[in-house]
């Protein structure tokens, strides 16, 4: 009921993600990985995972959060979490939805913290 037909899903958590997609067993397969926060993807990295490029979509906001973008909302650990993932090579970006243009996530967080 969650996928279109013809897509299947996967509900994993990180430490077996990471185990199938090394295992090999998406290799004939389009995968997208959906995760809550950043450390998900930044565990995926570290366990060698080979994560090219992230779409840093909807973060919601919360009392804790500032806001980078109208749809993107981060705490400090977040912003820590994004720049490991820049120092490993990972391109961020952002784009809320296809027709959008993919904005550079890098300097939006750099301008924040100028901010």
């Amino acid at each position: 009921m969650a996928t279109p037909d013809g897509v299947r899903l996967s509900v994993l958590d990180t430490e077996r993600a990471a185990k199938q997609i090394l295992d090999h067993r998406y290799d004939s397969q389009k995968v997208f990985l959906v995760a809550k926060r950043p450390e998900t993807y930044l565990a995926l990295v570290k366990a060698g995972v080979p994560i090219k490029e992230i779409n840093v979509g909807n973060m919601s906001q919360t009392d804790q959060t500032r806001s980078i973008t109208k749809s993107i909302n981060v705490v400090d650990a977040d912003v820590a979490t994004f720049e490991q993932l820049d120092a490993l090579g990972v391109h961020l970006v952002a784009q809320m939805v296809p027709g959008d243009a993919a904005a550079d996530f890098m300097p939006l967080l750099k301008k924040d913290r100028r901010s």
